[in-house]
């Protein structure tokens, strides 16, 4: 943890204290955390949960690639620093993407000397609290065949959040608005 005003806010030290327990319920905190989404927000069908796959019809679910009908869809990786922190808070939503994307990135997965796709535009799945609804137009790239593919932005909240990163309040923000508010057990000593 680097020494910043940060560092000050007890709120932040009680959020990296694994040793500490909440005094209204016992919960513990390691610090930052990442946030996932099961599916796109369009997935019309039961969650995939602890199934590696889930098929409905000719719509299919894994936990990187989506088809519903017509539409294809990859799971990404944004990643916002926190501002005063050495580190980030990692978000993988869905992105939609153009049939010739999405093919062009599975053939990577199936023959190792196919190239990876150049950068593509792409639509949000999810929406992304104060930050991007679904349907925002962003920008995805591929840096390696052992990473997903990555999300940038040029414009809004959330092209603001990836060069300045999110405030710890923000951060705690982001957490309620995606259904864990976790607020109530920072502030009590």
């Amino acid at each position: 943890m680097s020494l910043s005003l940060l560092n000050l806010d007890a709120r932040w030290r009680r959020f990296n204290d694994e040793t500490r327990a909440c005094p209204c319920c016992g919960r513990q905190f390691s610090g930052v955390y990442d946030l996932g989404f099961d599916h796109p927000v369009d997935w019309p069908h039961a969650e995939r949960g602890e199934h590696p796959f889930v098929k409905q019809g000719a719509d299919q679910l894994s936990p990187d690639l989506c088809r519903v009908g017509d539409i294809r869809l990859l799971r990404a990786i944004l990643s916002l620093p926190i501002q005063g922190a050495d580190e980030s808070v990692h978000i993988t939503p869905w992105v939609q993407v153009s049939p010739d994307v999405f093919y062009a990135y599975l053939e990577t997965w199936d023959n190792p000397d196919a190239p990876l796709p150049a950068p593509a535009p792409a639509l949000l799945a999810n929406d992304l609290p104060a930050l991007a609804e679904t349907g925002t137009a962003v920008q995805i790239s591929f840096p390696s065949r052992d990473a997903r593919p990555q999300i940038d932005t040029a414009t809004g909240a959330l092209a603001t959040a990836l060069t300045n990163g999110l405030d710890f309040d923000a951060l705690l923000d982001l957490y309620a608005a995606c259904g864990d508010d976790i607020r109530p057990h920072l502030m009590q000593g």
